[in-house]
């Protein structure tokens, strides 16, 4: 599969499904920027929030590229298409998205303890224009299911066993697939600036047997005590290379 380029907003991605792309990178000339709120910030407001403070920084509503979701809880299979169109029409009231080509990457987790009250956002990525600016680049969410299938109950690795060894196996193809999409960029672990893991399960076990001699762990992990947005998914990851990260006041700010 080959990249494509949304030359509107800087930025080449990784087709993926209707709801998100695989993964984006800055083109030539542009960086991506991170910005996260120390609330969630519920779907319609972040959107109005991602909105002001691109304009603020001169920035068009296509250089929004990624983003990162919290939700209350896992959803079904059809909850989750439900979600995903409210999410979408945005997209496509902003001009970043045509029929069902989504170039926005994108992690949604569910947090076990202190889950927000309503779908929000945690963070999001935008590119602004750098012309020495160095690779960057966001890989989207994936859980140990291949997408596109027509759902991920009949695909998942190890469907209902969370047992040390099946949660192994779950986290590899996680980290394969990071590893895929990264390649799409030129990138692999020795790129990245920071590394994110999804799960309620014990994932100790898994940096000496997996995480580790992939060299995922080069500048620590961030564990959130999250679970993947579809029932039955128990670990999920994403990663970056992005070196401007700021953080803004969130919930009702």
């Amino acid at each position: 599969m080959q990249t494509k380029t949304m030359q509107a907003g800087g930025y080449e991605y990784i087709p993926g499904v209707m709801q998100y792309s695989a993964g984006v990178s800055a083109l030539p000339g542009y960086r991506l920027v991170r910005v996260r709120f120390d609330e969630v910030v519920p779907l319609k407001q972040g959107f109005e929030r991602i909105a002001a403070h691109l304009k603020a920084v001169g920035r068009p509503l296509t250089a929004f590229c990624a983003c990162e979701l919290r939700s209350p809880g896992q959803f079904t299979e059809e909850g989750f298409e439900e979600f995903n169109r409210v999410y979408t029409g945005t997209l496509r009231d902003w001009g970043i998205m045509t029929g069902s080509d989504n170039p926005v990457g994108r992690s949604n987790v569910c947090p076990e303890i202190g889950a927000p009250a309503e779908p929000g956002f945690h963070a999001f990525i935008y590119t602004v224009e750098d012309e020495k600016a160095p690779k960057t680049f966001a890989i989207a969410g994936s859980g140990e299911a291949p997408e596109g299938k027509g759902n991920y109950r009949d695909h998942i690795v190890r469907l209902g066993d969370t047992s040390p060894d099946a949660l192994r196996e779950k986290a590899a193809y996680v980290l394969g697939e990071m590893e895929r999409r990264m390649a799409h960029f030129g990138g692999s672990w020795n790129d990245t600036t920071g590394v994110q893991i999804y799960s309620v399960h014990d994932i100790q076990p898994l940096i000496a047997t997996e995480i580790g001699p992939r060299g995922a762990h080069r500048n620590g992990m961030t564990w959130h005590f999250n679970r993947p947005p579809v029932v039955d998914l128990e670990y999920e990851m994403d990663c970056r290379r992005i070196f401007d990260e700021t953080v803004l006041p969130g919930g009702n700010a």
